[in-house]
């Protein structure tokens, strides 16, 4: 409760008496950041496109951007006929922040009732001098076979999304859905190890064994501090990274409670972002869970038009009912706070890089270091406070002189205990599920994606995953995969822990994808996912196998995906 008086009398204090004009955030997992990020690509020397680690991307620059970009570049943009009808579908999606006399040629011909849909992307939109609302109904519901599994599984999510703007001056969004779903059993296992559902909060046992009935809510508030600085609070995730994954922060856990200041002035692009989490907990029944806090800072720089190199620091703490108050200091070095606090509390700090080449690749990495001593490295004696993972990827857009065809491979690994803390509370987590990767430590990924949008509407997807991690062969014993698990449980000894180190399980996945939309942001999904988890145990432990088939239709929702 003290967290959220004061982010909001923060947020209040840096409100402007005469603001400047504010942005909403493009849905995470919608349709148009693959637009984007090959744009982003395409154009290679553009600050705008070229800010793209930090996510949920902003609207308002978005379409700037790629109004700008169309104007200047259009001729030599190499452009296929696909790009140029998603690039018409985005600004279709964001009306208002198009200037007023390019707004009438996106007018419906015929709206319904002469109410709805007077845009083709919006159920209901208005648009003056000092509003703009946009309404639209959320719709998931699709039905899944697995084989080998006699349960009926399903994924049913029903709700409703605005976003708008007050004056020019506050920006406003949100989201409510309700839900049901069984899932796979490997996702229904996760579950029950965890005490989650991925990507959702509080929940309820849904009927017969393994479905969940949960709600979900978010919001958020924008206002604009100067020129330069914009300020969101509001309930919600972020992600920061360019790739399927992210060591930094991902979206992959629950929506949390936060305060946001962006800073975007000459070749910099920073953001702060304050949090308030809740620590791991035991389900049963209603009960005031556990609160921590999180700060994080990532600096942007663009050292060259092509080449952007990123600073990241992060701290997660607890406190008996309060914030530390020295961390809410805006200026990167969380690091000396949290040593003149007495060096209690889990930071970490990292390094990324993102490089477009030759207008058809780019390249992109992260370094997150959790703690490490660089003697007992080059020992190389696999001493357990080594904590530290890295990231590797490459995205290559037109592949093989093919249009619309788009590779993508990335690697992670991460090194046991990495994100863990000498306590349960500080560890990198919230609601019971990891704040960076999924897998969270002790592993070593590759992920590969395919996509191909022969025809404007229409898209397939291959994806595939591989890893190998160590798992903890009994209760007593920890190798340093689970998070959750304070460090100091558990270690026989402090030396000979190395990635795969433990109860070794290798897994791999596939997923096939076919896509196709019938209307605007209405999706019909067939999906077939094909998962192979296999474990150095005995025999009476086997090896797991899923072969999954779905298929759905969406309407302005992103897939829900169990990417693990």
């Amino acid at each position: 409760m003290q967290f959220k008086k004061t982010v909001l009398r923060l947020a209040l204090i840096l409100v402007p008496v005469s603001g400047f004009a504010q942005t909403t955030f493009l849905g995470r997992g919608d349709k148009q950041e693959i637009i984007l990020d090959r744009l982003e690509i395409k154009a290679q020397r553009d600050s705008i496109l070229n800010s793209s680690k930090t996510k949920p991307y902003s609207r308002e620059s978005y379409v700037d951007a790629v109004r700008s970009y169309l104007k200047r570049d259009l001729v030599s943009a190499n452009l296929t006929g696909v790009d140029e009808y998603y690039l018409e579908s985005l600004l279709k999606n964001n009306i208002e922040w198009l200037p007023e006399e390019e707004r009438a040629k996106y007018e419906s011909k015929k709206p319904v009732w002469n109410t709805f849909y007077k845009y083709p992307a919006g159920l209901y939109e208005t648009h003056s001098k000092d509003f703009d609302l946009v309404i639209n109904p959320m719709l998931n519901f699709g039905m899944m076979k697995e084989g080998g599994n006699d349960q009926r599984l399903f994924y049913n999510s029903r709700g409703v999304s605005f976003r708008g703007r007050i004056a020019r001056r506050i920006g406003f969004a949100g989201s409510i859905t309700d839900n049901q779903e069984r899932n796979p059993v490997y996702v229904q296992d996760w579950m029950n190890e965890r005490q989650a559902v991925p990507g959702a909060g509080y929940y309820k046992d849904f009927k017969a064994a393994g479905g969940v009935d949960y709600f979900d809510a978010r919001g958020y508030m924008t206002f604009g501090v100067t020129k330069y600085i914009d300020v969101t609070f509001g309930y919600d995730k972020n992600f920061i990274g360019n790739g399927q994954r992210s060591l930094f922060l991902s979206d992959f856990g629950n929506n949390y409670l936060f305060l946001k200041l962006n800073t975007r002035i000459w070749k910099l692009n920073y953001q702060n972002i304050f949090m308030e989490l809740h620590h791991a907990y035991q389900r049963g029944g209603d009960q005031l869970l556990g609160k921590k806090y999180a700060a994080m800072h990532h600096l942007d720089v663009d050292v060259t038009k092509w080449l952007n190199i990123g600073l990241f620091e992060g701290v997660v703490f607890g406190r008996p009912n309060r914030f530390e108050f020295g961390y809410l200091v805006p200026i990167i070095f969380l690091r000396s706070v949290e040593r003149n606090a007495g060096s209690a509390d889990n930071s970490v700090v990292g390094l990324d890089f993102k490089a477009n080449i030759a207008k058809t690749a780019q390249l992109y990495g992260q370094l997150m270091l959790d703690e490490f001593k660089l003697s007992e490295m080059t020992n190389g004696n696999g001493w357990w406070a080594n904590k530290f993972g890295y990231q590797l990827g490459a995205k290559y857009i037109d592949a093989f002189t093919i249009k619309n065809l788009d590779l993508q491979l990335e690697w992670n690994r991460v090194r046991p205990f990495t994100y863990s803390h000498n306590d349960s509370i500080a560890n990198y987590s919230h609601y019971n599920q990891p704040l960076a990767h999924p897998l969270m430590a002790n592993f070593n990924e590759f992920t590969g994606v395919l996509r191909y949008r022969p025809l404007p509407k229409f898209m397939f997807e291959g994806r595939v995953m591989f890893y190998t991690q160590g798992l903890d062969s009994t209760a007593d014993v920890n190798y340093g995969s689970n998070l959750f698990l304070p460090n100091t449980f558990g270690r026989s000894s402090d030396y000979g822990y190395n990635i795969g180190s433990g109860w070794k399980t290798d897994a791999a996945l596939a997923n096939l994808l076919l896509s196709y939309e019938l209307k605007e942001n209405l999706f019909i999904d067939a999906n077939l996912l094909m998962r192979k988890q296999r474990y150095a145990a005995p025999p009476s432990f086997p090896t797991k196998s899923a072969t999954v088939f779905s298929l759905g239709v969406r309407w302005n929702m992103a897939r829900r995906d169990f990417w693990f």
